[in-house]
């Protein structure tokens, strides 16, 4: 089966690179926009399925869409890319010394015009961390491109997150472990 990525992430392209799959990359724009009722990893889910949507190609009888979208939720809300500096920082204090979840929705989409779409969560603490940690963080990092305001490959992670429960690359993106597994079986 050939693979297609509809994603501009770089991160997910590394991801799925990992797997040593070869497929090819398309970007795919799509309203981002949810419905206000929806709660944590059900706002993935929904964007994923609406970038899947959005890919206007006609898939041949041996390609496979992948969309994915992640988000951070704390404290009942949802903490997506940050619009500015300041509001990086705002989200990282936020998440300072606390526990949050992070959410990736995956939307599959067959030839056929199935879809299969699974949302990974996994919980990331970090400890308390200071102003000029979180500043120094956003002043040479690019938070700005990232859910949450941070990489946990990056820096802050290395010196701010204390536990992990749940995929390491769901965090930075993309279950690539349940996204192995579906493509096996959709090979099968």
């Amino acid at each position: 089966m050939r693979l297609i990525l509809g994603s501009k992430s770089p991160r997910r392209r590394e991801l799925l690179a990992g797997l040593d799959i070869p497929f090819r990359i398309v970007d795919i724009d799509a309203d981002e926009r949810w419905p206000e009722h929806l709660q944590g990893g059900d706002i993935p889910l929904y964007i994923s399925r609406a970038k899947a949507n959005a890919f206007c190609e006609p898939l041949a009888n041996d390609e496979l869409l992948i969309t994915a979208d992640t988000i951070v939720w704390c404290d009942d809300q949802m903490l997506g890319k940050p619009t500015d500096a300041d509001d990086a920082r705002r989200m990282l204090r936020l998440l300072s010394g606390r526990t949050h979840q992070v959410y990736t929705g995956v939307t599959l989409r067959y030839a056929d015009g199935r879809f299969e779409s699974f949302v990974d969560a996994t919980d990331v603490t970090f400890r308390c961390l200071t102003d000029d940690e979180i500043s120094y963080y956003v002043d040479r990092y690019q938070p700005l491109d990232k859910a949450g305001a941070y990489g946990i490959q990056e820096w802050i992670g290395y010196v701010g997150c204390t536990a992990l429960h749940g995929s390491y690359f769901n965090v930075m993106g993309l279950p690539v472990e349940q996204l192995y597994e579906r493509l096996k079986k959709a090979t099968d």
